[in-house]
């Protein structure tokens, strides 16, 4: 069972990558706090499991991305504004980047956040999301096309 100082520090240590992570796909800031709570729920559960720090990472990851799949595939979501989770998480100077990842469809902005926000590798995104090295280039090739195209004033097909 873990003490409430080293949960706190966890929670200090990866809860910002996690919400982030979940904010990119859902793209809703109450459904980021619950899939957040979720993950560190589960974290909690199986922490003794992981035996590094590279380990919980790719872990809290995975997991944060299967819960977003839960709740996106739910009928019963709704999708809201999204000005109010950009102003929270972002520099000022970074609001108009960020608002046109969100705007991508869900694998490219989330091929695009696990590489630039978080720093994984073609291959270490491909190994988290279940697809093939190709493809994630391809979702990040499409995903910065389609980020210079809205960068520009331009609509995103």
């Amino acid at each position: 069972m873990t003490d409430e100082r080293t949960a706190r520090a966890q929670v200090e240590r990866w809860g910002d990558m996690v919400w982030r992570l979940a904010l990119a796909r859902t793209r809703h800031i109450q459904d980021s706090e619950d899939v957040f709570q979720e993950v560190f729920a589960r974290f909690f559960r199986h922490e003794r499991e992981l035996d590094s720090d590279q380990h919980r990472k790719a872990w809290l990851i995975r997991c944060t991305l299967n819960c977003t799949n839960t709740l996106l595939s739910a009928r019963w979501r709704s999708w809201l504004p999204l000005e109010e989770a950009v102003t929270r998480t972002m520099e000022p100077e970074d609001r108009a980047v960020y608002r046109a990842v969100l705007e991508l469809p869900k694998a490219y902005r989330t091929a695009i956040h696990l590489h630039y926000y978080e720093g994984y590798s073609v291959a270490e995104i491909a190994a988290l999301t279940g697809a093939k090295e190709g493809t994630v280039k391809s979702w990040l090739s499409r995903g910065r096309e389609k980020l210079a195209q809205a960068l520009k004033g331009e609509e995103l097909p």
